[in-house]
């Protein structure tokens, strides 16, 4: 064991994490899916998120998702299977992520020493990620990891990504948030995706958007600006420190110096990752 500063892993995280999800914001998967049939967004997402899991159903794909309406699911899965194959989809999310971080990137960046010292600090942090009770981390744990260095670290923040989404679905469940009133709360605080992308991909109405934000002012976690309470700021608070509470393994594994280290790294790539268009310009805020 090491002494971690605070947060450091969920510092860590936030910048290592947009190194994978890029690859949902950018044209190249859809554009490898719509090539196999598959032409769909939505189901684009769903296949390329949950094809670690094998030929699934809607059940497992919106247990394990969370805070997509299971209707909006169910619309595209399992039908998907019958278009692309889980080991077809893995494929055209890996050779997407390699267009992907090549373009948002540069080649220099990828053939540099820091990207592969960078692959190879995430990849040790994932040694210590248990797959205990976390099934979107223990399905992408059982992929080979690629031997390119910059694919090497997209699995490595996969596996990161997922082994810190699943504990903090935990989190949420423990809090008694159902998955709107998880959306619309981490909304209000900032930091979360804006109405405008959440009603446009997770499937729920405005109606269903407003009862949730109703059913948080009930419980005092919302103002009747919809802006958090005291309360909901502590809830908001509370919930990213069990999230890193249930997260810490992997860094405490890397060890305090090693974390500074892939934060420092991680947060230059996604730095130029963010410059170069990465992520629309409107995905996060209050409104």
């Amino acid at each position: 064991m090491t002494t971690l500063p605070a947060r450091a892993g969920r510092h860590c995280h936030n910048v290592v994490n947009p190194l994978h999800s890029a690859v949902y914001f950018a044209p190249d998967y859809h554009r490898e899916l719509t090539a196999l049939g598959l032409e769909d967004r939505s189901a684009s997402y769903f296949v390329g998120r949950s094809a670690a899991f094998g030929r699934v159903g809607a059940g497992t794909v919106a247990a394990t998702f969370f805070n997509f309406k299971y209707e909006l699911v169910a619309r595209h899965i399992p039908a998907a299977w019958d278009v692309v194959s889980p080991q077809a989809a893995l494929d055209a999310r890996l050779r997407a992520a390699d267009s992907v971080l090549r373009r948002v990137l540069g080649e220099e960046a990828l053939a540099s020493k820091e990207l592969a010292e960078a692959a190879e600090l995430a990849l040790r942090a994932t040694e210590a990620c248990s797959r205990a009770a976390r099934p979107l981390y223990a399905a992408h744990a059982d992929l080979p990891v690629p031997e390119v260095p910059h694919l090497a670290l997209w699995h490595a923040a996969t596996l990161l990504r997922e082994h810190r989404g699943d504990g903090h679905l935990m989190a949420l469940v423990e809090a008694g948030l159902d998955p709107v009133e998880a959306l619309a709360s981490h909304t209000a605080s900032g930091r979360g995706m804006s109405p405008k992308w959440i009603l446009a991909t997770r499937g729920w109405t405005p109606q269903e958007w407003a009862a949730a934000q109703d059913r948080l002012r009930e419980r005092g976690l919302l103002d009747a600006e919809g802006e958090l309470t005291p309360a909901g700021t502590d809830l908001r608070k509370a919930l990213e420190d069990a999230t890193d509470r249930l997260d810490r393994a992997p860094y405490e594994h890397l060890g305090a110096a090693g974390t500074a280290r892939l934060t420092e790294l991680a947060t230059a790539f996604t730095t130029a990752a963010f410059a170069a268009g990465a992520f629309p310009a409107d995905l996060i805020g209050k409104s």
